[in-house]
């Protein structure tokens, strides 16, 4: 009986204990405005160091694209880490455990392999080639057409995928900022710091924000956890819950998550975003070596298995903390993908500056809760750059009719920062009618992540593919992934796709509430497949879009290539 009085102590939601309209902390205080401001300014300062004060200057295409390639192991592990755990990570992983499990958190298997196939069968190819662009190898192995084909899929996947980004604060903050307030300020920061430091102020605030990311995640780690009650009791209500599953083996393609559909899907999906991703490969080249190239993404690769195994047991201690009274269902929030946020102030709130410290560098958040929207910075400074790099290399300095000048070209290249800014910026607006973070960001990655795979996979390990055949792998294989992608998201937003969610439960809210709704579940979670209703294609797993896009540009491909 002790036990479970000390229990129920430990776990106690906050509607039991106070009105609902105080439940939480509501507003910042001024010293987390002044944490995120401080965070702001320091990202901005970088810039302005590596443009005037800095020893070497960046005046050349070299120094602004490839900081010279004299950056260091540290910095530049600390960007890709920063590149690609973005607010999409941040908010959605968690949400993924506390709604639909922990079988998400396999992916990480196939990370290691991914990272050994780039270090030693990839990124030699781009170091022996000395090339700027990923897309000059296509040019070189193929045809310009190709290339053209490589740099447009490149240019459509970032210009979707930065306003997903910028766009995610929203979902997090429910204090009433406003987010077309405060997304251009932050924006306009980001595109001072990129356009004036090149590669090597991106880099270097990528490091400043992941270090304070990652202080502020082990926080909330260890003080949610303590306030559950410790690891074992996080645990030990999540498999009461049903949460915890890391092999569902059923080989049915359209179940959601299955092992084989987060390890193999990954696989594909993950070796598209390092091996061929502009913004990775730029950074990997900025090294000096390939051997010390090859380090960078072992540390990377740790990095991650750090972050995201953070950001899964995140979602296991929310669940533990709202076991019997679900914010989602009692209308504290309107969406899972508000939990963290909603976490953070909640247990943390009453902490002067954490909150303020979670939002600058970690969160990427929520746009009512003006916390972590630096991780915006993380992911749209580094597309900013990347972006600059191709269009410059593949589109423009092709059609000139005689070269510009080192300062012309570096000139140039910042203008076409600051437009493609001011165009992601004015896409934010488009997006807000998105569905859940994870399979909307991955469902709409692997409209070109599987057919550049394809057409990168035909050129390096198949001698025989041509350029005829390599065009119209990457198209139909394009076309096929856009449909069956557009698809699925189009029944998923009308209802006729619906996949089964763990169940939850209010029956710990107050006495009052419960008394009128004692205890639902907002679904079961027995049924694993797709509704029937809908086309067999749509009911696809957004986890195989990848490696049905890689496989079908490598098939047409080489058909086309034997037949011309």
């Amino acid at each position: 009986m002790e036990v479970e009085e000390k229990q129920a102590q430990i776990y106690k939601p906050k509607e039991a204990r106070m009105d609902a309209e105080d439940q939480v902390k509501k507003y910042f205080d001024w010293i987390d405005y002044m944490v995120f401001a401080i965070m702001l300014i320091v990202s901005a300062l970088v810039g302005v160091y590596f443009a005037f004060f800095a020893k070497i200057k960046q005046n050349t295409t070299s120094e602004y694209l490839m900081g010279g390639k004299t950056m260091g192991i540290f910095p530049i592990s600390m960007s890709l880490i920063a590149s690609y755990i973005s607010g999409i990570s941040l908010l959605g992983i968690p949400a993924e455990m506390y709604t639909y499990g922990t079988q998400f958190w396999m992916t990480l298997v196939s990370e290691v392999f991914v990272a050994i196939i780039m270090g030693y069968a990839i990124l030699p190819v781009f170091y022996q080639l000395k090339i700027t662009s990923t897309y000059e190898y296509l040019n070189l192995r193929f045809s310009n057409t190709v290339r053209m084909l490589g740099t447009i899929m490149f240019l459509a996947k970032m210009l979707l995928y930065i306003p997903i980004v910028i766009y995610v604060p929203a979902l997090a903050f429910i204090t009433g900022i406003n987010l077309h307030l405060v997304t251009p300020v932050v924006c306009i920061v980001c595109i001072f710091y990129t356009t004036l430091g090149g590669l090597k102020a991106v880099v270097w605030t990528d490091t400043i924000q992941t270090a304070v990311m990652f202080g502020a995640l082990v926080i909330t780690v260890v003080v949610g956890t303590a306030r559950v009650g410790g690891v074992k009791e996080v645990w030990k209500r999540n498999f009461e819950g049903g949460r915890i599953e890391f092999f569902e083996m059923d080989l049915d393609p359209t179940i959601r998550h299955s092992f084989w559909t987060v390890t193999i899907g990954n696989f594909f999906y993950w070796l598209a975003s390092c091996s061929i991703n502009q913004a990775m490969v730029q950074r990997c080249l900025a090294m000096p070596t390939l051997a010390s190239a090859r380090i960078t993404i072992g540390i990377l690769v740790v990095g991650l298995w750090v972050l995201v195994s953070m950001c899964c047991y995140m979602g296991l201690v929310i669940y533990a903390y709202y076991q019997k009274c679900d914010p989602v269902t009692r209308g504290w929030i309107d969406k899972s993908d508000q939990l963290l946020p909603y976490f953070i102030m909640d247990t943390l709130g009453d902490i002067p500056g954490l909150p303020g410290m979670f939002v600058s560098g970690v969160f990427s958040a929520a746009l009512r809760y003006l916390r972590v929207l630096l991780q915006v910075l993380f992911s749209m400074s580094t597309g900013l750059n990347s972006m600059t790099g191709v269009i410059f290399e593949d589109l423009i300095k092709p059609r000139l009719k005689r070269p510009l000048t080192e300062a012309q070209a570096s000139f140039l290249m910042k203008m076409i920062v600051a437009t493609i800014g001011v165009i992601c910026v004015g896409l934010v607006f488009v997006v807000e009618k998105l569905g859940t973070l994870i399979q909307a960001a991955g469902s709409i990655g692997a409209i070109t992540a599987g057919p550049l795979l394809g057409v990168f996979c035909l050129g390096m390990f198949f001698p025989g593919a041509t350029p005829e055949g390599a065009l119209v792998g990457g198209l139909l294989s394009g076309a096929f992934i856009t449909w069956i992608s557009v698809g699925s998201q189009t029944d998923i937003a009308h209802g006729i796709i619906r996949f089964p969610q763990k169940s939850v439960s209010v029956e710990g809210c107050s006495a009052d509430w419960v008394a009128d709704y004692l205890s639902i579940t907002l679904s079961s979670d027995s049924p694993k497949k797709v509704p029937e209703a809908a086309f067999f294609l749509y009911r696809i797993s957004y986890m195989y879009y990848t490696p049905l896009g890689t496989i079908g540009a490598i098939a047409i491909g080489l058909v086309v290539s034997y037949l011309t």
